[in-house]
C-alpha cells in the first residue's frame, strides 16, 4: 500500500489548531470546575441558613437537648421541588437527637462556634453535599452547643454549574470557531502562492526551461526557487552542449561515412587482388580519419564547461607533463620529417591542473604543430617562467604563417584555413581552447621569433601569494 505525501497545508493546519483545541479543552475543564466551585458556594450558604433555622428547634432538657421540630415546621425547612433534604442533630455528647444518623460526620471537626464545614458525601446510595457546624442552642456567653448537619442532593448545583458553563463556554466556542475558520482561511491564502507555482510549472512544457517567474513567490519559497532556476540554467547549458555536439558529429560525420561507403562499394565490385588491396588500403585511411574524428568530438564535449565529466584538479610540474608528452611524439614527427625538441625551464614549474586534460591540451597542439610544419622543418615545445612567476608552455612551429585576421577564428570549431591541404577536421585547436578556458589559462598566437612559422602560447594562472 503506497503511504500518502504528507501535505503542508495539512501539517500547518494540525500546528495551529491543536494547541487551540488542547487550550479549548483545559479551558472547558477550568470553566466547569470554577463553575462548580460557584455553585457549590451559593448552595452551602443555602444549607448554612437551614442549619441556623434547624438549631432554633433545639431545646435545652434537663437529660440533654431534645429537637422540637413539628411537621409544618419540619415541611417548611426541608421540602424542596429539586432536591430532598436530610438533617442531622448531634450532641456534644455524641448522642444523635434528631434527623437521620446515617449522615456521615463530617471529615474534619468543625470547631465549635467557628466557620461551618462543607464537603461531598454519599446518602442512601445518592450523592449528597452536606454542611456541618456547631451551633448554641440557648443564650448567653457560655450556651452548650449541639453539630448540625445539613444534607442535600445536587440536583439545583449541577444545573446552575452547567447553566453557568454554558454561558462562559458559548462565547468561546463561537470565538473558537471563528478562529479556526480564520486560520483555514489564513493558511490556504498563504499557501496559495506554492499552488500557483505547482501549476505555473506542471503546465510547462518539456523543454521549457526558462527561468521560473519568482516575483510573487513568498520570500520563504525564494531561495529554492533561484536554486531551481540555476538548475535549470545549468540543465539548458548542458542540453545546449549535447544538441551542438549532436548537430557537430552529424555534420562531421557526414561526409566520411559517405566516403566509407563508396570505398566499400568499389571494393566489393574488385575482382583483381591488387586493386582490391588498393581499395582496402583507402578504407583503412578512412576508417583511421574517422576514429581520429570521432575521438576529438568525445574530446571537445568532454572539455566544454559545465560538463558531466568533473576536472580532478591537483599539483603537478608542468615541466616534466610536457617533456613526456614530447617524446612520445617524437616518432610521429620524424615520419613526417619534422624535428620535434624541448627546452625546459629551470626548476620544476608547479601548476594546479587536470593532468589528463592537460596532456590532450599538449598532444593537440603538438600534433597541429607537426601536421603543418614543412618537411624539414623544426617543432620545439618550450616551457618557462614568467615575470609574475606563472608557468607558461608554449609551442613554435615551421607551418604557414596564420594571417592576423585569422588568429581569432582558429579556436572556432570546424575552421580551417584556406589554401591548406594537410589533412584535419578542424577541432584541435578549440579543443586546445576549451581546455584552456577549465583551467583559468590564456592562449595567445603570434608569429615564431625567427619569422617563420607560428608560436601558441598558454598562460597558467600565476599562484596565490602566501598568507603574510
Amino acid at each position: 500500500m503506497t503511504r500518502s505525501e504528507p501535505r503542508l497545508q495539512a501539517k500547518l493546519l494540525r500546528w495551529l489548531l491543536g494547541p487551540l483545541l488542547a487550550l479549548l479543552v483545559l479551558d472547558t475543564a477550568a470553566t466547569y470546575w470554577t463553575s462548580s466551585n460557584f455553585s457549590n458556594l451559593a448552595h452551602d450558604r443555602s444549607l448554612q441558613e437551614i442549619a441556623r433555622e434547624v438549631v432554633l428547634h433545639v431545646k435545652p432538657n434537663g437529660a440533654g437537648p431534645r429537637l422540637d421540630l413539628s411537621p409544618a415546621a419540619e415541611r417548611i425547612l426541608l421540602v424542596d421541588q429539586d432536591d430532598r433534604l436530610f438533617i442531622k442533630i448531634t450532641s456534644a455528647a455524641g448522642t444523635v437527637i434528631g434527623g437521620d444518623p446515617d449522615i456521615a460526620p463530617p471529615p474534619a471537626d468543625p470547631a465549635r462556634h467557628g466557620k461551618p464545614v462543607s464537603y461531598d458525601s454519599v446518602l442512601h446510595g445518592l450523592p449528597v453535599r452536606v454542611t456541618a457546624a456547631w451551633l448554641p442552642y440557648e443564650e448567653g456567653p457560655q450556651s452548650p452547643s449541639v453539630l448540625v448537619q445539613v444534607a442535600e442532593t445536587l440536583n439545583k448545583r449541577q444545573r446552575l454549574a452547567w447553566d453557568i458553563m454554558a454561558t462562559a463556554m458559548v462565547p468561546q466556542l463561537l470565538l473558537v470557531l471563528l478562529a479556526t475558520a480564520a486560520v483555514y482561511l489564513g493558511v490556504r491564502h498563504g499557501l496559495a502562492p506554492l499552488s500557483r507555482l505547482g501549476r505555473d510549472v506542471a503546465r510547462r512544457s518539456h523543454v521549457d526551461l526558462s527561468p521560473i517567474d519568482a516575483s510573487r513567490v513568498p520570500g520563504e519559497v525564494r531561495p529554492l526557487v533561484d536554486e531551481v532556476n540555476e538548475l535549470m540554467l545549468r540543465l539548458g547549458k548542458t542540453l545546449d552542449f549535447q544538441s551542438r555536439f549532436i548537430a557537430d558529429a552529424a555534420h562531421q560525420l557526414k561526409t566520411p561515412v559517405s566516403g566509407l561507403k563508396a570505398q566499400i562499394e568499389l571494393a566489393l565490385r574488385e575482382a583483381e587482388p591488387q586493386r582490391l588491396h588498393h581499395s582496402l588500403a583507402q578504407l583503412y585511411v578512412g576508417v583511421d580519419r574517422l576514429s581520429r574524428l570521432v575521438q576529438q568530438l568525445l574530446a571537445l564535449a568532454r572539455n566544454e564547461p559545465g560538463a558531466i565529466d568533473a576536472v580532478q584538479m591537483q599539483s603537478l610540474d608542468l615541466d616534466v607533463l610536457a617533456l613526456e608528452t614530447s617524446m612520445e611524439w617524437v616518432p610521429q614527427a620524424l615520419r613526417h620529417g619534422v624535428d620535434l625538441g624541448f627546452e625546459g625551464g629551470e626548476g620544476p614549474l608547479m601548476i594546479t591542473a587536470d593532468a589528463d586534460r592537460l596532456r590532450e591540451l599538449i598532444n593537440n597542439l603538438i600534433d597541429n604543430a607537426v601536421r603543418y610544419s614543412r618537411r624539414g622543418g623544426r617543432v620545439t615545445v618550450a616551457t618557462r617562467r614568467s615575470a609574475d612567476g606563472a608557468a607558461e608552455l608554449s609551442i613554435s612551429d615551421d607551418g604557414p604563417s596564420i594571417p592576423v585576421a585569422e588568429r581569432k577564428r582558429i579556436f572556432e570549431r570546424f575552421h580551417r584555413l584556406l589554401g591548406t591541404h594537410a589533412d584535419g577536421s578542424g577541432l584541435g585547436l578549440a579543443i586546445v581552447s576549451e581546455i584552456a578556458t577549465l583551467h583559468g589559462a590564456r592562449i595567445n598566437l603570434e608569429e615564431d621569433v625567427d619569422g617563420v612559422g607560428n608560436t601558441f602560447s598558454v598562460h597558467f594562472p600565476p599562484p596565490p601569494r602566501p598568507a603574510p
